[in-house]
């Protein structure tokens, strides 16, 4: 439960729930009772955060261990931030309302480059030295897991440790040996050194980068015992794998109000641009029955009525209307809705749509990714228009009268003609309501189009490309903006300036340390939200370290230059990436995972799909 000191400032705050802690399910357990204590920190506002699965997952797994507390940490938002600095307040967990300060782990989720001044601002709140030499000590172990963790090193001065992969196992393994190293005596660094061997775990400190006259990377030197080439975890068995059977509830609505259950890891797509898609192989799936038992559980347990069927691409389950016929035996009695957050335009279809009540014919959206058929070849999305018109009529005919559909511009190889094919296709969506004698009686259609830049991500095959300049960009939006002539269609487009900001953080090196060190000094935090996002600032910061942004954004790479990421495995063979890079090149199309296995080297962890082929 929150501070007594808090209690003060509570009414001058927007939103005093965020604050408080004491919802039910929360874990509280007896300081004395304990041997480690981890505090979970979202880079976020209680409201983002509370709506990540990752979190619920890890804080049961923790907690289920008696000797182990983990508490919940979210980022204060500004109004609560200039509180608890006029008043001398320090971070605090939600649980125990005991400052973070006070924890063995400080653990924090990297879910997206633009949280990065808010990891470091919490910190700072906290009252701990930001750089891991400066806290020398066995306590404060400063660690990070999480998508991002791919490419940690615009972070590595400041983290002791980075988990690669799935961390469920791997996060309790470290915190076992954290509380051995405390009972003998052992030094922070003996025990840095020894949990560096453990599978999974990257200690930053223990390699040294040598980089060359032009700024590129030399190479990087593992010392004192640490492995060549850090390999990710992987859990294989789904079923076998923790699930929390309960979470705590929110007193206050957040973005997302409802059970979240994993029905799946990994995808089978390969999208060229999409990290998530080849961080996550191989591709593992959940039994049905295993999915119903965590279902009702948690609907037992929290009194939710929706469930979402979670993972990067629910709808490619083995057999999804199954999955949900075996669901509606009892979520129909209780009145329990299922929800699908990612349709595919490959396979929705009208009984699809009958077994998920939940959605409602107010819109769907979904993803082409790309306006014209050479470019959706290029980014290998194995989609093409007559199977996205031919979803849409179905939407249409089953009383849908509103579309949303995803596009990103600034791609590989991308023209203006391939921009404009964005507005070509949302146009045919419209023609094809209007020809569909099917259709709602007396409603209009309504078609909204959002382009999201392009970033390239490390290990993806597109990790090599230059991002287009901000002004490219800015000039793409503009035709796509000005060349809608149709009342029917919207269009909608994301900013340049984060999107580059995002491309330096996430193809960066340990020279970026220096600017995010700087950044929180000057008070940067909560970037991704447009309220405080200042680019103009970002650029001088930049200029202030002598540092050159465009020199990570915007550079195309040989694909023989060493990589800030390559001495990091996530089972993804770099030959395999060169490979589907030359092929987007060539507008070559590569088969998913299930139709033909293309060798990515996933097959490395002996599980899921790639064991399961053969």
């Amino acid at each position: 439960m929150y501070p007594k000191e808090v209690e003060k400032v509570l009414l001058k705050v927007q939103k005093p729930g965020r604050y408080v802690g004491g919802e039910p399910h929360s874990v509280v357990k007896k300081r004395e009772e304990v041997d480690v204590r981890f505090a979970f920190c979202f880079p976020d506002v209680y409201e983002v955060g509370m709506s990540h699965l990752g979190i619920k997952i890890l804080y049961g797994a923790i907690n289920q261990v008696p000797y182990f507390w983990c508490e919940r940490v979210f980022a204060p938002w500004i109004d609560m931030e200039h509180q608890m600095v006029e008043k001398n307040l320090p971070l605090y967990a939600l649980e125990s309302g005991d400052p973070v300060k006070d924890f063995d782990f400080i653990g924090f989720t990297l879910q997206y480059e633009l949280s990065y001044t808010n990891i470091l601002n919490m910190l700072k709140l906290a009252g701990l030295p930001l750089r891991s030499d400066d806290r020398p000590d066995l306590f404060n172990i400063v660690v990070a897991g999480g998508p991002c963790a791919c490419n940690p090193e615009p972070l590595a001065d400041f983290f002791d440790i980075f988990f690669l992969g799935d961390g469920e196992e791997v996060d309790l393994e470290v915190m076992e040996l954290y509380r051995q190293c405390k009972r003998e005596g052992t030094s922070k660094q003996e025990f840095l050194r020894r949990a560096a061997q453990i599978e999974g775990v990257y200690v930053p400190s223990l390699y040294d980068v040598e980089y060359n006259y032009d700024g590129t990377i030399k190479k990087y030197t593992p010392k004192e015992g640490a492995p060549a080439t850090v390999c990710k975890r992987v859990v294989n068995d789904m079923d076998k794998a923790y699930f929390p059977e309960s979470f705590p509830v929110p007193l206050v609505e957040v973005i997302h109000d409802r059970i979240s259950v994993e029905v799946l890891r990994g995808c089978i797509r390969g999208c060229r641009f999409c990290q998530a898609g080849f961080l996550y192989r191989p591709f593992r799936e959940k039994s049905m029955e295993t999915i119903d038992r965590q279902c009702r559980a948690l609907c037992e347990s929290t009194g939710y009525d929706e469930i979402s069927l979670s993972s990067l691409s629910t709808s490619d389950y083995s057999d999804l209307n199954g999955l949900l016929d075996y669901l509606h035996r009892w979520t129909e009695k209780e009145k329990v809705s299922l929800s699908l957050p990612s349709l595919r335009v490959d396979n929705f279809s009208p009984e699809l749509m009958e077994r998920v009540n939940s959605v409602r014919k107010s819109g769907l959206t979904f993803a082409p990714e790309a306006g014209s058929q050479r470019m959706r070849d290029v980014i290998n999305k194995n989609v093409t228009e007559e199977e996205l018109l031919h979803t849409v009529n179905v939407a249409f005919t089953e009383g849908w009268t509103r579309i949303k559909l995803y596009f990103m511009i600034g791609l590989p190889t991308e023209t203006l003609e391939d921009v404009l094919a964005i507005l070509e296709l949302g146009k045919k969506v419209v023609d094809a309501f209007y020809a569909n004698k099917e259709k709602p009686k007396g409603k209009a259609v309504e078609v909204s189009l959002s382009a999201a830049a392009f970033v390239p991500k490390p290990f993806t095959p597109f990790q090599w490309f230059g991002q287009d300049t901000m002004e490219l960009l800015r000039e793409k939006q503009r035709e796509l903006k000005a060349g809608n002539r149709s009342r029917r269609v919207s269009v909608s487009y994301h900013g340049a300036e984060t999107s580059f900001l995002e491309a330096v953080f996430a193809r960066g090196d340990r020279r970026l340390c220096t600017v995010l060190e700087k950044a929180v000094e000057q008070g940067f935090h909560f970037d991704s939200w447009d309220e405080c996002f200042d680019f103009d600032r970002w650029r001088a910061l930049f200029e202030l370290c002598g540092l050159d942004p465009a020199f990570y954004a915007n550079r195309t790479r040989s694909f023989n230059e060493v990589l800030p990421w390559d001495h990091l495995d996530y089972g993804i063979r770099k030959e395999f990436l060169i490979e589907e890079c030359k092929l987007a090149y060539e507008g070559r199309t590569t088969p998913n995972c299930r139709e033909k296995c293309s060798g990515c080297g996933a097959a490395c962890f002996k599980g899921g799909l790639c064991v399961e082929k053969r």
